[in-house]
């Protein structure tokens, strides 16, 4: 069976190869292209055709639901799942009611975009299977198979996104493993208050944990962006 096609659009280039990185580990999906701005996502969707189009909101030159409004016009218009910082109620509802199949808000570790690409993958395969009319079964096993389990994608109680956004931040943008110390530093924050949203990153697969040995003491704990 051919590899679902897949456009990743996400403004930001080291977030986008992240998602790309994140696609091509599960199987049956092939990242096919991916765009920074609402421009290229448009002259990108009607190039290559993509199946599915991981989406994001702010794009610098305009919404990513308006990208998504103009890809509904398209002769076979790719599905959507949208990829976002924004929580906003206008933004949820508008992603309902162009048909988004997922809304996945960031951060978010790998298995909570997996789960939603293997629930697409199955609907799609319900869809195949259905022949020229369909039983009520078959309407509710298509639309069961969009239904993911709840998850640790949203920050726990007492954790801020915008804190954890900048913690993932830091952690992406230094030049090798950081402490949380360094972390704490570079953002203004507590050594307890980073150390805290570090070990949460790290639960949800968005940072790597590595022990550095000294001559004495406990390993110090450093973290790598995966």
């Amino acid at each position: 069976m051919n590899a679902i096609p897949v456009l990743v659009v996400d403004d930001d280039f080291r977030v986008a190869d992240v998602h790309r990185a994140m696609v091509e580990r599960v199987s049956g999906f092939e990242v096919v292209g991916t765009a920074h701005t609402a421009t290229e996502a448009r002259t990108m969707s009607e190039r290559l055709r993509p199946e599915l189009v991981l989406m994001d909101i702010y794009l610098p030159d305009g919404s990513g639901l308006d990208v998504v409004r103009d890809m509904r016009a398209q002769p076979d218009p790719p599905s959507v799942i949208v990829i976002s910082a924004a929580r906003d109620a206008d933004s949820i509802r508008q992603a309902v009611q162009l048909g988004a199949v997922h809304f996945l808000i960031k951060p978010f570790g790998f298995h909570a975009l997996a789960e939603r690409l293997t629930s697409y993958q199955q609907m799609r395969s319900h869809l195949t299977g259905i022949g020229a009319e369909a039983h009520q079964v078959d309407v509710d096993r298509l639309f069961g198979s969009l239904r993911v389990v709840p998850g640790p994608g949203l920050p726990p109680k007492g954790h801020s996104a915008p804190t954890l956004e900048r913690v993932l931040e830091a952690v992406r943008t230094s030049e090798g493993d950081v402490s949380g110390s360094e972390v704490a530093e570079a953002i203004g924050i507590s050594r307890a208050t980073a150390q805290r949203y570090l070990n949460y990153l790290e639960q949800q697969g968005l940072v790597r944990l590595q022990l550095k040995y000294g001559t004495t003491g406990r390993p110090e704990h450093r973290y790598l962006a995966v």
